[in-house]
């Protein structure tokens, strides 16, 4: 699970996020995103008892779903501004390394952040 340069120390630290809840917040904003950009196309019938709560929503909150969709988006931006200050914080200096904590956390969200916020670097021993 890290994908860091070998050889490389915590400059380099990148861990991607867990498989479950990376493919729920892939499979939660795809839906999302079907819901807000092309309602009509949505087969509300073979979706359980997901497809009238959805119809329900898109005939009576389009603008509240609508706003939500790009507030998601504002959140995750912010999740990815502060990993960039976790990774400063943590002496993760390596430009690839937060780049890939940049994308991973705008598009994962928290499933991401939450690996960066519980990384511990090691300190190096005071002589």
């Amino acid at each position: 699970m890290v994908a860091a340069k070998s050889g490389a120390g915590k400059d380099a630290y990148f861990r991607t996020a867990r498989p479950l809840p990376t493919l729920v917040t892939a499979l939660a904003l795809g839906y999302f995103t079907w819901v807000v950009f092309w309602p009509q196309s949505i087969p509300y019938g073979s979706l359980g008892p997901l497809g009238p709560f959805t119809q329900y929503l898109v005939d009576h909150h389009h603008t509240l779903l609508h706003n939500g969709y790009w507030l998601a988006w504002l959140i995750h931006m912010g999740e990815s501004l502060y990993a960039m200050v976790l990774c400063k914080s943590k002496g993760i200096t390596n430009g690839q390394a937060q780049l890939l904590w940049f994308l991973q956390t705008f598009l994962f969200g928290i499933a991401s952040l939450s690996i960066l916020i519980a990384y511990r670097p090691k300190r190096q021993k005071q002589t």
